[in-house]
C-alpha cells in the first residue's frame, strides 16, 4: 500500500495557545477528514522555529526539512497544503522548494492559499458573513491582514470589492504592512458614519500582529489609533483557524489538490 501524506505548511507562531486553536484545529481537521493521509507540519518562518526550538524545546520543520522527511521515508504521494492568506512571497517559498522534489516523490501536489482563484473570495465572503460579521453586532466590523510590498498585496483590496459587491458595506479590509493601512480604512469608516467598531485579525493565527498591531496599547495600534478618532473599539483576539468556516475554505483547497488529474 502506497504512502501517502499532506503537509499542512503555516507561516507557525511562537503563541502556544493560539497554535493550539488554529493551526492544530486546521491539521486535525485535514486529518480526519482524509483519514487515509499522514499529516505532517512544516512553518515558513525560521525565526519561529528557532524560537520555539530555544525556548520550548519543540522542533518544528521547516519546509524543505519536511520535505527531503518525506522524500526519505519513502511518500509516494504528497499534498502541500498551505494556510497562507494570499499568494504572497511565503508561497513563492513554498513554491520553490516543492518544485526541487518534482521526481523524488512519484506523486507531488500543491494546495492554493485563502484567496487564490475568484471562487475563493466569494468563499472567503461567505465565511465572513458566517463566522466574523455577528461578532460585530451591528458595528463596523475590520478585519486587520498582514499586508506585504510584494504585488499580491492587491488581494486585499480585491477582498474589499467583493465585501462591497455581497452588501457588506460596514466590512472593511485594513493591512498592517500594505494598502490599505491603518489611516486609510480609518478615512473609509469615517465617511460610513457608524461609531462603534469590531476589530478582528485576518490571519489564521492570533499572534503577535493580532496581539500587539491590532489589540496593543500603543498608540500606533489599530485599537489606538480607532480610539483616537472617536470610535469605541472592541478587540477579538481570533485567528481564523479558530472558525470552522474558515478550517473548512482550507479542506475544500486540499480536496481540490488530491481530486485534480
Amino acid at each position: 500500500m502506497s504512502r501517502k501524506a499532506i503537509l499542512v505548511a503555516s507561516f507557525g507562531t511562537s503563541y502556544n495557545e493560539t497554535r493550539v486553536k488554529t493551526i492544530e484545529a486546521i491539521e486535525r481537521q485535514i486529518g480526519e477528514t482524509f483519514p487515509g493521509y499522514e499529516i505532517r507540519r512544516a512553518f515558513t518562518s525560521r525565526m519561529i522555529i528557532r524560537k520555539l526550538k530555544e525556548r520550548d524545546g519543540l522542533h518544528v520543520d521547516y519546509v524543505t526539512e519536511a520535505m527531503d522527511r518525506l522524500s526519505a521515508e519513502g511518500f509516494e504521494q504528497v499534498i502541500v497544503q498551505p494556510t497562507h492568506i494570499i499568494n504572497g512571497e511565503e508561497y513563492d517559498d513554498i513554491v520553490r522548494i516543492v518544485s526541487e522534489h518534482v521526481g523524488r516523490i512519484a506523486d507531488l501536489r500543491m494546495g492554493k492559499p485563502l484567496l487564490t482563484t475568484e471562487e475563493d473570495y466569494d468563499n472567503a465572503v461567505e465565511a465572513i458573513r458566517e463566522c466574523l460579521v455577528p461578532l460585530a453586532g451591528g458595528r463596523d466590523l475590520v478585519l486587520m491582514g498582514h499586508g506585504t510590498s510584494h504585488y499580491s498585496n492587491a488581494a486585499y483590496c480585491q477582498l474589499q470589492m467583493k465585501l462591497v459587491g455581497a452588501g457588506l458595506r460596514n466590512v472593511f479590509v485594513t493591512t498592517v504592512e500594505g494598502y490599505p493601512g491603518f489611516g486609510d480604512t480609518v478615512g473609509m469608516m469615517r465617511e460610513h458614519g457608524c461609531r462603534g467598531a469590531v476589530t478582528v485579525p485576518f490571519m489564521v493565527v492570533a499572534g503577535d500582529h493580532a496581539q500587539n498591531d491590532m489589540a496593543g496599547d500603543e498608540e500606533d495600534s489599530l485599537k489606538s489609533i480607532l480610539a483616537s478618532e472617536g470610535f469605541e473599539v472592541e478587540c477579538v483576539v481570533r485567528g481564523l483557524g479558530e472558525f470552522a468556516g474558515f478550517r473548512k475554505l482550507f479542506i475544500d483547497h486540499v480536496r481540490h489538490a488530491i481530486e485534480k488529474r
